[in-house]
């Protein structure tokens, strides 16, 4: 058994984001990060990555330059949260306790939810920017592709970066009409969603470009099966009760998502399986000492990086005020951004809070396609993310 005055479950944006912040603001602090991954990945480049701007590697670094310093790494997945007791049992059977507790496990991949999926994407034409193992996928088969139908997908259940399903449809446009053959291509995008972005201010912004780049909709069709022998997109029209058929020549899945196991069979979670936090304060609603962020937690926000980069602060700033004996007064808004890559060159930038309601950041019409906004989120929040947002100083 060891013990650490916080114990951060995860090492990707959030837990790092926030061991950052807490040694910024106290070095003595002992904090412990659990988290068995070698590299730490920039996801949001991801759309980047099956587009052909970045490589993969481009969005991947060691974990351990990460780590901040002074902070204990534990190589290790977690496998039981015991909050009743203060403690976390990691995967070699040592049990961890603390006196703070910090959730940031991220979100699960559920490909199984999806009948053949998972083994379609070893065939031909069939891709994901959701891992890094497939998203250089998306680049190659865009580029073979001459003819026929491209079929992309968003389904039923919350996801990591929910602009990311159409960022890539948007760039496959652009790209086929470059390469002179997108009169030979259909694009589909079967959504389980009933609309094409949950806040109207930008919906409205988006639905003429989906309109001019001659993108054919389909709502409320949430996937339910591939059949990659017949090339068949199998979905499941969520009104109408009925399977609807689109056959694919180039198929992007988005895979169900949910809480990590680990958290959902824990006394952390709600009755959806999230951390469930009291969403100004993010503090946990029956223990007091365990805070969540991120992902996993269950915010009604939008599941973003950008998200997390106004979280964090408000978290530290809670955790340590309890700590110290004091009330957490800090509170978060709900605010989340998602970058709506509309083509090579052009971006809309979608900021919002927790009742939809623009949270914009330039003194701009920010509903307007800009190569600016596209050049922000190529080159210069990759920087804000590796320099500023993981060494707790944005």
């Amino acid at each position: 058994m060891t013990h650490h005055h916080i114990v951060i479950a995860g090492g990707g944006s959030a837990g790092i984001s926030v061991a950052a912040r807490l040694k910024n603001a106290d070095p003595t602090l002992d904090v412990a990060i659990i988290e068995p991954s070698k590299h730490h990945y920039y996801q949001p480049l991801w759309t980047m990555v099956g587009g052909g701007v970045v490589t993969p590697e481009q969005t991947r670094r060691p974990e351990a330059e990460y780590i901040p310093k002074g902070v204990a790494w534990i190589s290790e997945s977690v496998r039981e949260f015991k909050p009743d007791s203060n403690s976390v049992v990691i995967a070699d059977g040592t049990e961890v306790t603390y006196d703070f507790l910090v959730v940031a496990l991220g979100i699960q991949l559920d490909w199984g939810k999806i009948e053949g999926a998972e083994a379609a994407l070893n065939t031909p034409g069939v891709c994901s920017n959701y891992t890094y193992a497939t998203a250089g996928n998306t680049w190659k088969y865009l580029q073979e592709i001459q003819e026929g139908n491209l079929v992309f997908t968003f389904p039923s259940t919350p996801i990591k970066c929910a602009g990311a399903p159409q960022k890539i449809m948007y760039l496959a446009d652009d790209h086929l009409r470059r390469r002179g053959v997108r009169a030979k291509t259909k694009i589909h995008y079967g959504s389980a969603a009933a609309a094409i972005f949950g806040v109207k201010h930008y919906r409205e912004a988006l639905e003429p470009i989906v309109k001019r780049k001659e993108i054919l909709t389909h709502f409320r069709h949430d996937l339910v099966a591939v059949r990659p022998k017949s090339k068949e997109a199998v979905f499941h029209h969520l009104d109408e009760k009925r399977e609807v058929i689109l056959p694919y020549d180039f198929l992007h899945l988005v895979p169900p998502q949910s809480a990590p196991d680990i958290v959902k069979s824990s006394p952390l979670s709600d009755a959806a399986g999230w951390v469930s936090v009291e969403k100004y304060s993010l503090q946990h609603v029956r223990y007091s000492n365990v805070f969540s962020l991120g992902d996993n937690s269950s915010l009604p926000t939008s599941r973003t990086g950008a998200a997390i980069r106004k979280q964090a602060p408000v978290l530290v700033e809670n955790l340590l005020a309890i700590r110290g004996g004091n009330s957490p007064i800090a509170r978060y808004d709900g605010y989340a951004s998602c970058p709506l890559v509309t083509g090579y060159g052009s971006l809309i930038l979608a900021e919002f809070d927790y009742d939809g309601k623009p949270q914009e950041s330039f003194p701009f019409d920010q509903t307007v396609e800009r190569y600016s906004m596209y050049a922000m989120k190529v080159y210069a929040l990759p920087e804000l993310y590796w320099n500023g947002m993981l060494r707790g100083r944005a």
